[in-house]
């Protein structure tokens, strides 16, 4: 008798063995492939880099790029790269990054494919409250700054207020999103037409977002909350994983969903709020960035250093494109080319949604 039990037992153990042994396998087969893929996107950030910073009215050579970023440039050299450049460079990397996380983040905590802050209104919030600053209030690049980061945090907390039924669904926070943003947008209409002809312009140029103003304090703003939110956010990996399984599930693995969901929301928030109040609403950035480094992964996880590096990519990729790329003598601005990647994307998206509504 002992031996026809003892039999079985084995024999599941050795499957337990062969499932444990594929499963470590298939785990640093994407490992892997994410070590690959990080580093072809540190390669052509790096290469987008050097053009952007060689290349333009006075271009230079590798070497001379090399010695000027070193300290040995001419005058003219060390102005243009360090005071001009590398300015714009730096900014570019930094937003991309800050609309990256945030569109991945607001994308996993509500489940939503849709559910990036410049479809739902967050940055609209920013945006309307910047022009209403600039036009009615006459702020300056600072105020209006300030405007911007305020107006993401109220049309924020509005959308979640609206939203919440004894905790937050997705769908709806989406839903609720989108009919915000159309009433932003119609604010935003009424202030321009509303406003002198000059006035309307610059306001204009803002709305579409760019990286060509850069300075080193604004550069400083973001680099510091991304320094702060980062490890937070990597802190709370786990707990986003757990979240994407559904609220019950992540409660039973001990991880509070609302309050967990909450935080999230909060940084998503504080993210764009702080790119767009340094470059404007750069479209679509935050929206696309998740789910490409996602398919370059083959998963459908959390990939935030990839999705960063895809953030950083784009933004630096659509500036260089406006500088030197596109036909003409006048430079546009990057928010043209971003708006140009997004739209395709969004369109493809919901033609190829799932009959639900509630996105891939």
């Amino acid at each position: 008798m002992p031996a026809v039990t003892d039999r079985p037992a084995g024999a599941a153990a050795s499957v337990v063995k062969v499932d444990a042994a594929a499963l470590a396998h298939a785990r640093a087969g994407r490992n892997r492939r994410e070590r690959y893929i990080v580093l072809g996107l540190i390669g052509a950030l790096l290469t987008v880099a050097a053009l952007s910073l060689a290349i333009g009215a006075y271009s230079l050579s590798v070497p001379d790029l090399l010695r000027t970023l070193a300290g040995q440039g001419s005058g003219s050299e060390n102005f243009i790269v360090l005071s001009l450049r590398l300015p714009r460079l730096t900014l570019a990397v930094l937003v991309g990054v800050a609309f990256a996380i945030s569109g991945a983040l607001f994308q996993t905590v509500l489940r939503n494919p849709l559910a990036s802050p410049d479809i739902i209104g967050v940055t609209g919030g920013a945006s309307a409250a910047a022009v209403f600053g600039m036009l009615i209030l006459g702020f300056g690049s600072l105020g209006t700054s300030l405007a911007a980061f305020a107006g993401a945090i109220i049309v924020a907390c509005a959308i979640y207020l609206l939203a919440w039924r004894s905790g937050v669904v997705g769908y709806r926070f989406v839903l609720i999103g989108v009919g915000v943003a159309f009433m932003v947008q119609g604010l935003l209409g009424y202030l321009l037409s509303r406003a002198e002809l000059n006035d309307a312009q610059g306001a204009l140029l803002w709305l579409v977002g760019s990286v060509s103003g850069a300075r080193w304090p604004s550069i400083a703003v973001v680099a510091v909350v991304l320094i702060v939110l980062l490890p937070v956010i990597r802190l709370a990996d786990g707990r986003l994983r757990a979240l994407q399984l559904g609220d019950d599930l992540a409660r039973s693995l001990g991880v509070g969903a609302e309050r967990t969901r909450l935080v999230l929301l909060v940084i998503a928030v504080a993210l764009t709020a702080t790119a767009t109040a340094a470059v404007g609403p750069l479209a679509f950035v935050a929206f696309v960035a998740a789910p490409i480094a996602r398919r370059a992964l083959g998963t459908g996880g959390v990939a935030l250093i990839p999705t960063a590096l895809v953030g950083a990519l784009i933004t630096t990729v659509a500036d260089f494109t406006a500088q030197h790329l596109l036909p003409g003598q006048l430079e546009l601005p990057a928010g043209i080319i971003t708006g140009a990647i997004g739209a395709p994307y969004l369109l493809w998206l919901l033609a190829t949604s799932n009959t639900t509504g509630k996105g891939a």
